[in-house]
């Protein structure tokens, strides 16, 4: 897979210390992006999902994985292995994406990487970035528009989007999943 960049022990990308992600390649093109050098399709490195994960697991203070972009869901599949593995290793996951939930939902009918991705994700911080709704008083999120949803909930309720309780310790791992297949 393309990736942008790998951060070890981040403190910004989700409850915890991380193990982020950074694919390559996205067609969002936010004005006022914090990572426009991983729009390029083609930009990044070559890295496969056995490595990365191999990097994930040797650190034992991690207490999650990020996925980040670029647009992670232009590699679904890919970034579905890595989440697997991560949650093999007690982690959780989030992710973040320019595409909305509900969106991905829908393309999760079509597309067997999407659907895989969003059944491992516990955490997606969904949305555009918009620069006119920028705030930096927002915890793990850059402007107003995106949301902290807590997936396996919006799944198995099917009610819409639940934001989640950010408390430090959370365990999103634990709630039960449900396949996307109605």
């Amino acid at each position: 897979m393309r990736i942008a960049g790998i951060v070890q022990d981040s403190i910004v990308d989700g409850v915890g210390l991380r193990f982020v992600v950074f694919t390559q390649g996205c067609k969002h093109r936010c004005v006022g992006c914090h990572n426009p050098q991983s729009w390029d399709l083609s930009g990044g490195t070559e890295m496969s999902t056995d490595e990365i994960i191999t990097q994930m697991r040797k650190n034992t203070l991690t207490d999650g994985l990020t996925i980040s972009g670029g647009e992670p869901f232009l590699q679904a599949a890919q970034c579905a292995e890595i989440a697997k593995a991560a949650h093999e290793n007690g982690l959780n996951v989030w992710v973040y994406t320019g595409f909305e939930f509900e969106e991905l939902v829908a393309k999760a009918r079509n597309d067997a990487g999407i659907k895989s991705l969003l059944e491992t994700v516990d955490v997606l911080v969904d949305g555009a970035f918009i620069l006119a709704e920028r705030s930096l008083s927002l915890k793990w999120r850059g402007s107003r528009n995106q949301r902290v949803i807590d997936v396996p909930k919006s799944l198995l309720y099917k009610r819409g989007v639940k934001p989640i309780a950010l408390a430090m310790g959370y365990k999103p791992h634990h709630i039960p999943r449900v396949i996307l297949d109605n």
